[in-house]
């Protein structure tokens, strides 16, 4: 009998590369600083706690989740990027035990209880916004305005009420009310174009999702780049779009993803409840992620497609 060997069976992907999850996963942190900065710039130090609480549950929470799986725990970077991202969804006003909730939910329910990290099915951070939005839509939907933290309405939440469009110079710099991070699209699109250089993320799924929306807007008679601009489009587009995990493997699955998400945003905006629509695209998406990336797999060179067989 020759050696036995020991085979590993371990979630997907399985490409060997000298970049870890830890390097990449810290590599979106450093992606999210300018947003992060930008967004205690605008509300105030009154939203460090916020964000500091929302990733120390996310880690604890992870933590002991492994603990009670029996399985050792490895400080890979996942949860700090996921309690970051809820932190920059939440309003600048939530009380601090609200993103403590949403990062426990997001970690626990929807990470850890699918067997972690390369399991899930939904983007954590965003399951655990759609768990807060659902549970305290008032604490949820609590804006002020920028400096003097004068309670007002989002662009899009006065878009909807039929106040017009905000300056597209304003949204682009972030001088408007809105989540904590989502508000500057130059600091969002600065951290977003790093990952792209570095390699981390696919330009294909940002791409698709903004135009997709900027083009069935203007088809519609809105403001195309109001729409690109405003909400947490662009956040989400680099930032949750493009998770590893909940989202396609394949070239061609991404621009179908980007597509989808990017519809069912205009869908949503047009004739849905809330004026956003990103969290809840993603979250659709993530869903169909499997499907996709089963149509857009590539056709092995010499095998007929199922479709084709017996013509």
């Amino acid at each position: 009998m020759g050696l036995e060997t020991k085979r590993v069976v371990s979630p997907s992907p399985h490409v060997r590369d000298t970049v870890s999850v830890r390097g990449i996963m810290y590599s979106v942190v450093i992606a999210l600083i300018p947003a992060t900065v930008f967004g205690v710039h605008l509300f105030g130090l009154s939203v460090l706690p916020i964000i500091a609480a929302s990733i120390l549950s996310a880690v604890a929470t992870e933590f002991f989740a492994f603990k009670l799986m029996g399985k050792p725990f490895a400080m890979d970077g996942s949860a700090v990027v996921t309690g970051l991202i809820l932190a920059l969804c939440l309003p600048p006003t939530v009380p601090i035990w609200v993103p403590v909730v949403g990062a426990a939910f997001g970690i626990a329910i929807c990470k850890c209880a699918f067997g972690g990290l390369g399991h899930n099915i939904f983007n954590p951070a965003l399951a655990g916004r759609a768990f807060l939005m659902l549970s305290w839509p008032a604490l949820m939907t609590r804006w002020v305005s920028p400096f003097d933290a004068v309670s007002t309405a989002t662009p899009l939440g006065q878009w909807r009420a039929g106040a017009g469009y905000t300056s597209v110079v304003d949204l682009f710099l972030g001088n408007v009310s809105g989540s904590i991070g989502e508000t500057s699209a130059l600091a969002i699109l600065i951290g977003g174009a790093f990952l792209i250089l570095m390699r981390y993320i696919d330009w294909r799924t940002p791409l698709t999702y903004i135009g997709t929306v900027g083009v069935l807007m203007w088809v519609l008679g809105e403001n195309p780049l109001f729409h690109m601009l405003a909400g947490g489009l662009f956040l989400g587009a680099f930032f949750m779009a493009t998770d590893y995990v909940t989202t396609p493997i394949t070239k061609n699955g991404r621009i179908i993803f980007g597509i989808g998400a990017g519809i069912l945003v205009v869908v949503i905006r047009m004739i849905g409840g809330p004026p956003e629509g990103v969290c809840y695209s993603i979250l659709i998406m993530n869903a169909l992620t499997p499907l996709i990336d089963r149509i857009a797999k590539p056709r092995v060179y010499g095998v007929e497609r199922k479709f084709l067989r017996g013509r």
